[in-house]
């Protein structure tokens, strides 16, 4: 008997699944297409349904979709027939899962939206079985071997389910113009939802801007940056524009006669800034990209400055 080898064993799953998605992804084409358009212009929600491994999936996708601006919810094919049909109403889109399309806790769903006029799509191996039979749009899943083919345990099948879902949600989410704002509405929590705050959410207001004139001494312009502990002072002409910005880099730049300047002399020009309708995570990007690395960011409106950012609110809302 031949050494049991687990990274093999890995190996070659990944390989049978991986070229199943290939090949679904070959097979795309109009019925995808009618799908998302369907999905899309439905009034209502996104009903996923499935049983077995394949509810758990539909209960995956439901939560993708809705996360990512699709209205969907997840109703479990054995219980619809049981009060949960009343979930799914007019104006919905049902979304059934089976790999072989013949699940007898499908019927109660596949009668119920022939009833009620409720557009029926399937994702199945077989176009041919009742649950493809009864769908008005199929999207087959291809003949592929599951990973553990001997035992016939739903994986590869699973899988293909799961791209699948997260095709259709990417393209509803592109169609809809779906941005990043609009996904931190219902991703409040953990470093994501950090990430996707607004420098709006975390800068300091105008009353703590450390600003001088270009004709300031350097003298002054130490005060004011001692005074307002960010460890810069921005340096603004008479009509408010930000032109330039004074670091310690600087000061040590100048010390052998830093005092003789006036701020326009020592700042360096047009310093990196944003605004306060970015994200965190650009913000967080600008940073150190491009070097060198900063530590505070003037937020300004119209080249003005309306606030101040230091890596170290980024550090407190947990974007970093």
């Amino acid at each position: 008997m031949s050494e049991f080898d687990p990274v093999a064993v890995a190996r070659r799953v990944l390989a049978v699944e991986a070229d199943a998605l290939g090949q679904l992804s070959a097979s795309l084409g109009e019925p995808f297409v009618k799908a998302v358009q369907l999905l899309a212009n439905a009034s209502g929600r996104v009903v996923c349904t499935g049983i077995g491994k394949s509810g758990h999936v539909g209960r995956k996708i439901a939560s993708t979709l809705a996360s990512t601006g699709t209205p969907a919810l997840f109703v479990h094919a054995g219980e619809a027939g049981h009060g949960d049909l009343g979930m799914i109403g007019a104006g919905d889109v049902v979304l059934a899962l089976s790999k072989s399309g013949e699940n007898r806790e499908f019927a109660d769903i596949i009668a119920y939206a022939k009833r009620f006029h409720v557009p029926l799509v399937a994702i199945t191996a077989a176009p041919e079985s009742a649950l493809g039979a009864a769908a008005d749009i199929v999207l087959k899943l291809p003949e592929a071997p599951e990973a553990a083919d001997a035992l016939n345990a739903p994986t590869t099948s699973t899988t293909l389910q799961i791209a699948l879902g997260d095709a259709l949600a990417v393209a509803l989410l592109e169609r809809r113009g779906f941005t990043p704002t609009d996904f931190r509405v219902f991703h409040p929590g953990g470093k994501l939802g950090a990430m996707l705050r607004s420098v709006a959410d975390l800068m300091h207001g105008p009353d703590e801007l450390p600003l001088v004139g270009p004709g300031e001494t350097m003298s002054e312009a130490i005060v004011v940056m001692s005074n307002k502990r960010f460890g810069c002072v921005g340096v603004c002409e008479a009509d408010g524009r930000l032109v330039g910005i004074i670091t310690d880099g600087d000061l040590r730049r100048h010390i052998a006669d830093l005092l003789s300047h006036t701020a326009g002399e020592v700042m360096t020009r047009s310093p990196t800034v944003v605004t306060a309708t970015m994200l965190a995570g650009e913000a967080l990007a600008l940073m150190s990209d491009p070097p060198p690395a900063k530590t505070v960011l003037f937020v300004v409106e119209d080249h003005r400055p309306v606030g101040i950012l230091h890596v170290h609110d980024l550090l407190r809302a947990g974007v970093v």
